[in-house]
């Protein structure tokens, strides 16, 4: 115990000498409690009139018309001004240079300076296992949690923004008893736009094409990290994401199945028994339409309920109101479960924070015992079709012994520390009985001096696993987003776990410096056909490979349309890099013209880099021998380890092998210039993190092909190699495609060869987003009835006992965008359909 006390942090060991210096004297006693009998929704409001109206303000009152970008940033800053009871900030910059705009309330003795530091203080105390237990205690009963009201994290979603600027006012200028109850018991950080740029210009998406709402643990969009910075300042128990979807209806959580095994139990009890009990309540009273248990899940940890659960230990939860709704009511609606739930954290205030601080005590006691939390089903009858191994895991290694991955390590354990993970690095070799290295068995290992070493044993236990893990052990076969995103995987990184008790000789690593950015030598002349304007599909892609060129790499391009490639705008261009999009609309966008100069560009010398609709298009044009099918199997975003031929020029600092992202991407098949492959089935190479049915067809298929065409070359990647700008070990594949030398000359493809690819892409389907359903051939009548009585059109394919029904989304929506799609899994369950798997857009 003593020796453990000289490494605390000098904060906590100075917050130990008396607990009365936390506090300001008049903060010394617990939170005025809410009186009783205050009704949240049915006090009538009562304001002093500091705070000017948005009438007054705007012109107009919040709910009669979305908010612009500056008008919200104006009517924030005025109630930050004309209000005691509240400052303001801006917490980042969008890609476009609108600033993100925050304000915090709290009653005005915790809005000075000190009195903020002290709120900060005492959360950093009760997230800290270590934290005395009388020490913490004494927190729970005096302090305040911090609540967190965020919308917009969609640009085309601007409900909640408006609903937010209305909380803050009545936060700022109320003195009812429903408002001072809140402000008594609670700091509230209100966040009302996450994402400017995307609501100026209409779009789901950010400037770069990024859904933010699934960049969570990456932070690769300044939106985001700029968010996530504030959060690891004022970490929150309690977190609201408002959204828009399709429809009329009203949706908040409970969640859908699956739910993420390291979810703490505490935060799923507040988030389905205390606050959207409080809701259902206030709805049902009021005859609202809402609905709870279905679509929404809470497993992939990228979202802006799932982070803020897993990462701390808040009750994460998304809200979505229909968007066909007339806009005031979509305000009211947002506004009503804002405060609604504000005021349950706060008349609970004390059971939030005794619970808040066990969780992160739970989590320490499960690391040093290393225990995984197990699946869970919870909303019956769905079952657990893939338990948690029983296995233990006490410590997490990434070994830092390959120069060529040096940035890819440090950028893993600085996305670690800067959520407060604890990262240490060994000082002299580690002999680990029972290592288990990322897909391969267990077996005795000696790690070297230097390699970076993560305890379970922290109060972040539950988002260590969520990021270091090798598999996410997907309990349901229902996919609302990707089933694998483990950090050392994404950057093809060398590392693994052990369950044992290790005598390791470690020293802290301090927080490591931001990547620099750039690139190696003088870069081509690079071009990006993006094969879409309007497809959700072709915008994203083409938007994570703008941002890899522009932030990440620092190569300047060109952006070219198809119609551009026609004009003869490939002039001068040296390396074509076309990303994913409709390839069929694509192809008659080029014309004759446009089909012609791309063929004749590449043959006399150019270098044509693509992926998946960007695969489609050179394989129709003839630029490839590889040939390429639709998948048989259910992959609904999964990394596969795949073996890199190490004497071609796309290895360089790769190494021999990589994980690749897969998601119901083409098989492609080739006899020459295979650049990277999936291994056998029936090997030891093999490894899935993800789900996955039937993806042996995969095995000693290509990944990616590198291919001699005349002159020039043609180097086509069968999935996304950048998939979210989060994928760094196939990112390196696609940056030694766009600078690295040639391959040695091969023969030239054989005529026949090309035609016969160039007939099988074109005969191939070309979906947008689409919805999938698979389930067992016995089903297939039940499922076809269910996709008949929503209007679907589908194609249908069969193998393996498995009918595969690939429903068209020409329009490219989102499942809660989409007039059925958030439907289909409460249909199936109805029919009495147990599917094999079930993925929305």
């Amino acid at each position: 115990m003593r020796a453990r006390k000289l490494v605390w942090p000098l904060a906590l060991a100075a917050s130990l000498v008396l607990p009365a210096s936390l506090a300001a004297p008049a903060a010394a006693q617990p939170p005025a409690a809410p009186a009783a009998g205050c009704d949240p929704t049915r006090t009538e409001p009562v304001y002093q009139g500091k705070v000017p109206s948005p009438e007054q303000v705007l012109g107009f009152e919040l709910g009669e018309r979305p908010v612009s970008a500056a008008e919200s940033d104006e009517y924030l800053e005025t109630v930050a001004a004309k209000s005691e009871r509240v400052v303001s900030g801006t917490l980042a910059t969008s890609a476009q240079g609108r600033p993100l705009k925050y304000a915090i309330a709290g009653r005005p003795a915790l809005m000075s300076k000190a009195g903020l530091a002290k709120v900060r203080r005492e959360a950093g105390l009760l997230r800290d296992p270590r934290t005395p237990d009388a020490l913490a205690e004494w927190i729970t009963k005096r302090g305040v949690p911090i609540l967190w009201v965020s919308g917009n994290v969609h640009g085309n979603e601007p409900s909640g923004t408006d609903a937010a600027l209305k909380v803050l006012r009545g936060l700022g200028d109320r003195e009812d008893c429903a408002a001072r109850a809140i402000l008594d018991n609670a700091l509230v950080v209100v966040l009302p736009m996450q994402n400017p740029d995307g609501r100026e210009a209409g779009t789901r998406q950010n400037a770069y094409g990024f859904d933010m709402n699934r960049d969570w643990f990456a932070r690769t969009q300044p939106e985001t990290d700029g968010k996530l910075a504030m959060l690891n300042e004022y970490p929150p128990a309690l977190y609201i994401d408002a959204h828009e979807m399709g429809g009329t209806s009203y949706f908040f959580p409970p969640n859908a199945d699956p739910i993420y095994h390291e979810t703490p139990e505490q935060a799923i009890g507040w988030i389905n028994g205390l606050y959207g009990a409080s809701m259902a309540a206030e709805f049902t009273r009021r005859g609202i339409d809402y609905f709870n248990r279905d679509v929404y899940d809470l497993f992939y940890q990228g979202y802006g309920d799932s982070v803020p659960t897993s990462g701390f230990h808040a009750a994460g939860m998304t809200f979505e109101k229909g968007n066909d709704s007339p806009y005031p009511e979509k305000v009211t609606e947002q506004y009503l479960t804002q405060w609604v739930t504000l005021s349950a954290a706060a008349r609970n205030r004390h059971r939030v924070l005794t619970e808040w601080r066990q969780m992160t005590v739970d989590a320490h006691d499960q690391g040093k015992a290393g225990e995984l939390e197990p699946n869970q089903i919870y909303n019956p009858p769905n079952e657990v079709v893939r338990q948690v191994p029983d296995r233990k895991v006490r410590h997490y290694f990434l070994r830092a012994d390959d120069p060529a991955k040096r940035e890819e390590v440090r950028t893993v354990v600085r996305r670690l520390q800067r959520m407060g993970v604890r990262v240490e690095k060994l000082v002299r070799p580690l002999t680990v009985p029972d290592f288990k290295p990322y897909g391969r068995s267990e077996a005795g290992t000696t790690l070297p001096a230097g390699t970076y070493w993560v305890s379970m044993a922290q109060g972040r236990k539950h988002w260590i696993q969520a990021m270091l893990n090798e598999d996410s052990y997907t309990p349901f076969p229902y996919f609302y987003d990707v089933t694998a995103w483990s950090l050392p995987l994404l950057a093809n990184v060398t590392g693994g776990s052990s369950g044992a008790v290790l005598r390791q000789r470690a020293v802290p690593v301090r927080t490591l410096p931001a990547p620099r950015p750039g690139h190696e030598g003088e870069a081509p002349k690079i071009g990006i056909l993006q094969l879409s304007a309007t497809s959700s599909s072709a915008r994203e892609s083409a938007g994570w490979l703008r941002h890899r060129f522009d932030r990440d790499w620092k190569l300047p391009f060109t952006l070219l349309t198809p119609a551009d490639v026609a004009a003869g705008e490939l002039a001068g261009v040296e390396v074509l890099v076309t990303p994913d999009g409709p390839v069929s609309s694509a192809y008659d966008a080029l014309g004759d013209a446009g089909r012609t100069a791309l063929q004749e560009w590449t043959r006399g010398g150019g270098r044509y880099i693509g992926w998946q609709g960007g695969t489609q298009l050179a394989a129709r044009l003839g630029l490839t021998t590889a040939t390429l099918s639709e998948p048989t199997s259910d992959i609904p975003g999964s990394l596969f380890r795949v073996k890199v031929d190490e004497d071609g020029p796309l290895a360089e600092e790769v190494g021999g092998t990589v994980w690749n992202f897969t998601a119901y991407d083409l098989v492609m098949k080739a006899s020459s210039g295979v650049a990277a492959a999936y291994p056998d089935a029936d090997s030891p190479d093999w490894f899935v993190s993800g789900f996955e049915r039937g993806a042996a067809e995969l095995g000693g298929t290509a990944a990616v092909v590198d291919q001699p065409v005349g002159e020039g070359r043609s180097v086509l990647f069968a999935a996304e190699p950048n998939f979210r700008a989060l994928t760094d070990g196939t990112a390196k594949l696609l940056y030694n495609a766009i600078l690295g030398p040639d391959p040695e000359k091969e023969a030239a493809p054989r005529a026949g060869a090309t035609a016969e690819a160039a007939e099988r892409a074109a005969a191939l389907p070309s979906h947008e987003l689409p919805i999938r359903v698979s389930v067992q051939a016995g089903d297939a009548a039940e499922a076809a009835s269910v996709l008949r009585s929503v209007g679907a059109r589908w194609a249908e394919s069969r193998s393996g006992g498995v009918v595969h029904y690939v429903v068209d989304n020409p329009r490219g929506l989102p499942a809660d965008h989409h007039p059925f799609a958030r439907r289909l899994p409460a249909l199936i369950e109805k029919a009495g359909i147990t599917p094999v798997a079930v993925t929305l857009p």
